[in-house]
């Protein structure tokens, strides 16, 4: 079984003391792990399904408050990326841009500005 015999031991004793159920795992210490349940999940495909169709973009932040406040889950950014990960989701960070709102008029005068300050030669 390529076990450590303090291994083997001690779950003898626990064989022993408490019979089958005995040698079940002992609760772990620390917080239990935070699952999406199968309606969170559903909630939150039917929401980015949503909103893909009206063309508004979520940040993963964003999705978390969303959880807590319309649904009473919290999970941390980074857990609930590596869910979304796993669920085949793949993104690009979003960046702030104002080029839609730029006349082009005043970008053209400002190129033309800009060639006469190149130097020459």
């Amino acid at each position: 079984m390529e076990c450590h015999p303090v291994t083997v031991r001690a779950a003898v004793h626990r064989l022993q003391q408490g019979g089958i159920a005995g040698l079940l795992d002992a609760p772990r210490p620390g917080r239990p792990a935070r699952l999406l349940g199968p309606q969170d999940r559903a909630a939150l495909g039917k929401l980015l399904d949503e909103s893909a169709a009206a063309g508004i973009t979520w940040s993963a932040p964003g999705l978390c408050d969303w959880l807590w406040a319309e649904r009473g889950v919290e999970v941390s950014t980074d857990w609930l990326t590596e869910l979304l990960h796993r669920e085949g989701l793949r993104w690009k960070r979003t960046r702030d841009s104002v080029r839609h709102k730029a006349d082009p008029v005043l970008q053209q005068a400002a190129r033309a500005r800009l060639e006469d300050l190149r130097p020459s030669g």
